[in-house]
């Protein structure tokens, strides 16, 4: 590893710890994770007792390897973004996440001050981090940390996650061809559902992991 390497993963820590500080001041479990491998194995022991585990089709999880770890111990899979599913079916899937042992997700965006800011087309994901299921873990890499306000957080989604989003789903939006958000009026829009969650929801076993690598978009 380089000076260079060594001291932006310094900084990076700095400003993780920093995040991590701040989430557990505001009633979240918050963890941080220096490498991928220690997410990837908090989730494994979360789900111990778990039965059915929700996937909310983030790329962090995916990044992380835990669905064909936790399918092999015997763990129902409520994989929406699974292509083999009908509509009907993945709508039926998503209520079902609702409710399910244990949620797996990431967050868009995490303020410094501890402020997790999402946006989804449908809500399904955003609804199911802060009520429904009986723990809910969310692993953020520290390329979606803002040293800044919520109004910079909801920015960077726009300008940095929303765009390639749109592209990798093949929505057919402004964004997915130019790269660029135009705040637009597209059917297939996918801002529709903005959420901040600045204090741990009352009712929800919510945990932070804060991993010290880029993760996701």
């Amino acid at each position: 590893m380089s000076i260079t390497e060594e001291l932006t993963n310094w900084r990076s820590e700095q400003k993780c710890l920093k995040a991590v500080e701040a989430l557990n001041r505001n009633a979240f479990t918050a963890i941080y994770c220096p490498v991928p491998n220690d997410a990837a194995n908090y989730i494994i022991k979360a789900a111990t007792d778990a039965i059915t585990v929700g996937f909310g089709g983030s790329m962090t999880i995916a990044d992380l390897g835990v669905k064909k770890i936790l399918a092999g111990q015997g763990k129902e899979i409520l994989n929406h973004s699974d292509s083999s599913l009908s509509k009907e079916q993945k709508m039926e899937v998503m209520r079902r996440q609702l409710t399910c042992d244990l949620f797996l997700c990431s967050s868009n965006a995490l303020t410094i001050t501890g402020e997790l800011i999402n946006i989804d087309a449908t809500g399904n994901r955003a609804g199911a981090m802060f009520f429904g299921p009986k723990k809910v873990i969310v692993a953020i890499g520290r390329n979606k940390l803002v040293d800044g306000s919520v109004q910079d957080a909801i920015r960077r989604v726009k300008d940095w996650a929303t765009p390639p989003n749109a592209k990798r789903l093949n929505f057919n939006t402004p964004c997915a061809k130019t790269g660029f958000c135009s705040d637009c009026d597209s059917p297939d829009r996918l801002c529709r559902v903005t959420t901040v969650i600045d204090r741990r929801p009352r009712l929800t076993d919510l945990h932070l992991l804060v991993i010290n690598a880029d993760l996701g978009l």
